[in-house]
């Protein structure tokens, strides 16, 4: 009886064990999606995860596994694709393959399991500004927060995740003293328990999963998306905007329409092609767009300056409303107002003059005098002479001056038809005569 309650109890303990242990156990024939999460972290790479994600549930994968290999990217791309992952109900995998560093880290401590490669390394999760110097304290406190959370939500202890993005924390265990910024090994994350297991490649963390003979189904990045991450990016954002309004501004300076009007349009229907794409701009951003362009061209009909001022303010809001960074954008916009002003004298005031190409596009003939152009004839070889008033001056008229009808104005006075008048003055096309007292 005795031997027969340890058995007993041996089994249960067994038995609960066995429950207790995190096994994967999937039916032969389930599916699988695999997800390369590559690059630069920004809002394309959002918009794409969010497609892969939809199409994993709509098709009941058992997991999907994101093949991680990013330097990092933008904080805010970042923080959608955490919520992305731990919205979905599918099991999520980070594959990291190489390096998850800054906001790659990030997104793989927001998956269910994290698998490494040998020689791969995660974290250096400090939070930058665009001209790579620390954020301000208000952004890093918020990044600061997120990475905590990532790694409670997940099971793992913060201490690593904070020391990945603050170099205050004090971890000279793993490298990372004070001042330095903690980046994992594949054995430092495995010991650490940032790591659920080392793979050799992705049939090897399959297996590891416990899938035998899975659909595997691969999403890759359409060309659509891929020419929308490229334009979305931090860097390329300024370039096209600066080629749009030096182009524009150029093509002030060309007669009719060529090629520098071409491609400042084409530059900015990129960016908003780009930003649609990637979902960050809504057909309302490209309306106001348009009715900012027409209240400009409308400038040129209706004077007063009112449409001009309206029609600039609606093309710069349609900007903001495309991107999904404000400061960026802002950053963006001045840096394409300074470039194309410095552009623009450079290649009006000198490579106008000296390159025969941009003379070609550029219009650099001046109607001055020198060059035997006249506003109007200047009759000075009128002044001195005298004629009759053939209509009343009040104060313009007409005169009879020997054989030539003659445009005149008095002095001020009013003078009577048939008055004798003496030509005292010429300005341009105005002349002036005074009328001849009789003695």
């Amino acid at each position: 009886m005795k031997l027969s309650r340890i058995s007993i109890i041996f089994f249960m303990v067994i038995g609960f064990a066995v429950m207790s242990t995190p096994v994967h156990t999937a039916a032969q024939g389930e599916t699988v999606y695999v997800v390369p999460v590559s690059a630069t972290v920004e809002k394309g790479l959002f918009a794409f995860l969010e497609r892969a994600v939809s199409e994993a549930e709509a098709d009941n994968a058992s997991a999907i596994i994101f093949d991680v290999n990013t330097p990092g990217g933008a904080v805010d791309a970042a923080g959608d694709i955490g919520k992305l992952f731990t919205s979905t109900d599918i099991h999520t995998v980070a594959f990291v393959n190489k390096q998850a560093l800054s906001a790659g880290a990030f997104i793989s401590l927001n998956a269910d399991e994290i698998y490494m490669v040998p020689g791969a390394v995660m974290g250096s999760a400090a939070v930058i500004d665009q001209a790579g110097n620390a954020a301000d304290k208000k952004a890093q406190s918020f990044w600061l927060a997120a990475m905590r959370s990532a790694a409670q939500e997940s099971g793992r202890d913060p201490i690593y995740a904070l020391a990945m993005a603050d170099e205050n924390v004090d971890l000279p265990d793993y490298g990372a003293g004070k001042g330095e910024l903690l980046t994992l090994t594949t054995e430092q994350a495995l010991e650490v328990g940032y790591s659920e297991g080392t793979v050799t490649n992705l049939e090897n963390l399959i297996d590891v999963l416990g899938y035998e003979d899975p659909v595997i189904k691969t999403v890759e990045e359409s060309f659509a998306e891929k020419l929308a991450r490229f334009i979305t990016h931090p860097v390329v954002v300024p370039i096209l905007m600066s080629i749009g309004s030096l182009g524009l501004v150029l093509e002030l300076y060309s007669p009719g329409f060529g090629l520098p009007g071409f491609m400042g349009i084409s530059s900015l229907l990129l960016f908003f092609y780009g930003h649609l794409v990637a979902g960050l701009a809504g057909y309302e951003a490209i309306i106001l767009f348009a009715i900012g362009i027409g209240l400009m061209i409308l400038e040129f009909f209706v004077p007063g300056g009112i449409s001009g001022i309206i029609g600039f303010i609606a093309i710069i809001a349609s900007f903001f409303l495309a991107s999904g960074n404000i400061v960026h954008m802002g950053i963006s916009l001045l840096i394409a107002l300074v470039l194309s002003v410095l552009v623009s004298i450079l290649m009006v005031k000198v490579l106008g003059k000296k390159m025969k190409f941009f003379r070609k596009i550029i219009l650099t003939d001046s109607t001055n005098t020198e060059s035997g152009y006249v506003s109007n004839n200047h009759r000075t070889d009128l002044i001195g002479l005298e004629g009759t008033t053939l209509t009343a001056l009040r104060p313009s008229g007409t005169v009879q001056v020997g054989d030539e009808r003659v445009d005149v104005v008095s002095e001020g006075s009013f003078i009577q038809k048939d008055k004798k008048v003496k030509i005292v003055k010429t300005e341009g096309s105005r002349i002036v005569v005074r009328e001849i007292s009789e003695q």
